[in-house]
């Protein structure tokens, strides 16, 4: 599970920057913000939470977090009202943020290789390869986007063979099935109080105290 939210963490930063306000080849609208990203993940003049502050914008700019969060609930979205809906969303974008953008300290120098895309409709594929800066580690991913509008949106990623949403999927029918959906609903806000509680002190520890 950790090396699956690193190198998917390296993804999202990288493959977030789908901003065009043209719907283009995906890959080409992927691509050209790659640049955008690194340039504030490299910056030495942003402080960290300014960074993390940077790529929390870009990154809801980029992701069909609604999509994400259904197909991550799979069969139990339709049981839900649509006030629980809107709540769910909420609570595992917030998740998503916590858990990746929080972590941006870890990015190491990794680049991405774009090998391919596939567009079926308004879905589309866009495939690469991670590389660390020493290419020691060689991973494949695939970017999966759906176009809203006139902008392709990232709703999954799938990395060798590992998909974010099944991964999520498969943790939350854990809970309802053993407990109940309210059950998962009290974790999740659990699971950020405790994410939100280190990122206050994390942001206590960066700040440079006044003479």
């Amino acid at each position: 599970m950790d090396t699956f939210v690193r190198i998917s963490l390296i993804v999202i930063l990288v493959l977030s920057a789908v901003t065009y306000s043209w719907a283009g080849p995906p890959t080409d609208q992927v691509r050209a913000y790659t640049d955008q990203v690194l340039k504030v993940l490299q910056s030495q003049a942003l402080t960290l939470p300014v960074r993390r502050a940077a790529i929390v914008h870009i990154a809801s700019e980029a992701f069909e977090v609604s999509e994400t969060a259904q197909r991550a609930l799979g069969v139990h979205w339709h049981q839900r009202t649509p006030a629980e809906r809107e709540e769910f969303v909420r609570l595992f974008a917030n998740l998503l943020e916590q858990t990746y953008v929080s972590r941006i300290d870890q990015y190491g120098g990794e680049r991405i290789v774009y090998l391919g895309e596939q567009i079926d409709g308004d879905r589309a594929i866009v495939r690469a390869r991670i590389e660390t800066r020493d290419g020691a580690e060689v991973l494949p991913v695939e970017s999966r986007l759906l176009l809203k509008g006139n902008r392709w949106l990232i709703y999954d990623i799938v990395i060798a063979k590992m998909s974010l949403i099944s991964n999520y999927r498969s943790q939350f029918e854990r809970v309802i099935r053993t407990a109940s959906y309210e059950d998962l609903v009290k974790r999740l806000k659990g699971r950020l109080e405790l994410l939100n509680g280190k990122e206050t002190k994390a942001a206590r520890a960066t700040t440079p105290v006044k003479q």
